[in-house]
């Protein structure tokens, strides 16, 4: 808590032998005040190589699933199914499906299966054809 400002702190008594008001102290404690502080200069750079991402496109998207249901979901929902880097969030998925396969996405949804790995249903937009695109992949 700081009183400096205050009009009663700054108040000067007048004649030759005025005082200025004491400072309040808050604690009974006394902090030295750190007064110099040098800029940082130093003498190398403490990492060689800044760090990559370890969370690239590659990483984030494992494979596609083609079980039955990832199947139907290809013909009737225009969706395709992938399993994902369980950190892995939405706009991650999208970036990478966009990277990766070069075809727009209209949404991502999103699940933890009961063993701990992450599902992605991707739902394309609609000028692909989600049936075209798993034919390129190689699911079909």
């Amino acid at each position: 808590m700081s009183f400096i400002g205050y009009k009663w702190n700054a108040k000067v008594i007048k004649g030759p032998h005025g005082t200025r008001a004491r400072k309040i102290r808050a604690s009974v404690h006394f902090h030295r005040p750190r007064t110099l502080r040098p800029p940082r200069n130093p003498k190398y750079p403490r990492k060689s190589v800044p760090t990559r991402s370890r969370m690239d496109a590659y990483n984030i998207i494992k494979f596609p699933l083609t079980t039955e249901a990832a199947m139907k979901k290809i013909e009737d929902n225009n969706t395709l199914v992938f399993l994902v880097h369980t950190r892995a969030n939405k706009h991650h998925i999208r970036a990478a499906v966009k990277k990766l396969y070069d075809i727009n996405v209209a949404k991502v949804n999103t699940l933890i299966r009961p063993d701990g790995k992450k599902k992605a249903y991707v739902r394309l937009a609609r000028d692909y054809d989600a049936l075209d695109v798993a034919n390129k992949i190689g699911i079909i």
